[in-house]
């Protein structure tokens, strides 16, 4: 997760993922819709399908990347918002 505050006018916070298969991408996504939307929280416009191999949820404050390997090596997102402060970093 990247605190963007700083160097952002449209979300203060990115949660970058990685999903190794199509279903995995899937469930993920649909887990983090699921569990937020039961907390009274629902996106405000999501884009990409698991076969793309990137899925955003964008919830506002917060835009979720659920990415392929593949689709995160090619577009290294910290490293194009290298600016963004490391929150929580889980391997």
């Amino acid at each position: 997760m990247l605190d963007i505050r700083r160097v952002s006018s449209f979300a203060d916070y990115f949660v970058i993922c990685t999903a190794q298969t199509e279903r995995q991408m899937k469930a993920l996504a649909d887990d983090i819709d699921e569990k937020l939307g039961k907390a009274g929280v629902t996106p405000l416009r999501s884009e990409g399908a698991p076969d793309s191999g990137w899925v955003l949820l964008d919830f506002g404050d917060v835009v979720v990347h659920v990415l392929s390997p593949l689709q995160r090596e090619f577009y290294h997102l910290e490293r194009v918002w290298s600016d963004g402060i490391p929150v929580v970093r889980i391997q």
